[in-house]
């Protein structure tokens, strides 16, 4: 399995590199530039030409790629911010541990709603609990995120007043507090609540189908010939084959996540990595636009790969190949 590993890590090289091609050329695509702002009356468009000058953009493309591929590979260096005028690495690093963060506890929110769900509406089939959960299902599976995520803010935000709607941490709070991760929690609970109330979907119907189908397998029927209490049926075997096709898509969960989800980071203004990218698309900052889709197509490669290893690991009868 290792070799296989290895040899999937080696592939994901090329595989960026065209990427990195495709999300340069599109960057350069695009309308305008990152000093296009700058121009008004009172500037004179000779600085601004200064600039475009001094950050290599009048270069032909080729070279501009060739240069910030050759910081990439000999460097680590993405480079700098052209609007914050910070390295790109920095800023991803700070935007990137709240993300971490608001995704652990979408994760754990997920699950804890998801699975009770799944494994009860599949045991009780055509209950009134299993067909509101369906209702449930439907309501968040149309529902968009900008829609729920508005709703929820108005309610629990602005009527109710229970959590804050915008930011990742009250202002002037000093950093490394008690108060301060405090605070952040508090600003995580509300977009958490509601990304996972849109994520529990496919999670609720794949362990509803998988129960639904796990109670007419001959495994079931042998063990409840054999005596075998319901309750320790459902929770000894059932449960365990209803989980693998959750823990087939875990890899891919885990890394769109960390990717950063970029409607409800901007809806609620939380400063993580979705918010981030949004943020670098209108003011054309190619560093950090470049760099935060490279990391997000390296996550989306790492959560395919983590899947498969997930898969091996609770069903020893898939190896890969």
């Amino acid at each position: 399995m290792w070799k296989t590993v290895v040899r999937r890590v080696l592939l994901m090289i090329p595989q960026l590199l065209i990427l990195s091609v495709i999300v340069f050329g599109f960057g350069k695509m695009m309308p305008g530039d990152p000093f296009t702002g700058l121009i008004s009356g009172d500037m004179d468009p000779l600085v601004i030409e200064q600039l475009k000058e001094k950050a290599g953009l009048n270069d032909p493309i080729p070279v501009q790629y060739k240069n910030w591929m050759v910081k990439i590979l000999r460097d680590g260096d993405f480079g700098k911010s052209y609007t914050q005028k910070v390295p790109v690495a920095n800023i991803i690093g700070e935007r990137a541990k709240n993300t971490l963060w608001l995704s652990l506890l979408t994760l754990i929110l997920t699950y804890l709603i998801a699975i009770p769900l799944g494994i009860y509406a599949g045991r009780y089939q055509n209950s009134k609990f299993d067909k509101g959960v369906i209702v449930y299902n439907f309501i968040s599976y149309a529902i968009p995120t900008f829609v729920l995520s508005l709703i929820f803010i108005l309610i629990f935000g602005y009527k109710l007043g229970w959590f804050p709607t915008t930011g990742s941490v009250e202002i002037g709070i000093q950093k490394g507090t008690f108060a301060y991760y405090k605070s952040k929690m508090y600003h995580m609970i509300l977009p958490a609540i509601t990304a996972a109330v849109l994520r529990t979907t496919g999670t609720i119907q794949y362990l509803r189908n998988e129960v639904i189908d796990a109670k007419g397998q001959d495994y079931v029927k042998t063990a409840r010939s054999k005596g075998v209490p319901i309750n320790k049926v459902y929770s000894h075997h059932i449960f365990r084959n209803s989980l693998l096709p959750v823990a087939a898509f875990f890899g891919f969960t885990i890394m769109g996540l960390l990717s950063g989800s970029i409607f409800i980071e901007t809806i609620f203004s939380y400063t993580g990595m979705g918010e981030l990218f949004i943020t670098s698309i209108n003011s054309r900052d190619y560093s950090v636009m470049n760099a935060l889709v490279l990391l997000f197509g390296f996550l989306t490669l790492m959560g395919s790969l983590l899947s498969d290893i997930i898969m091996t690991i609770v069903d020893p009868r898939i190896r890969i190949e």
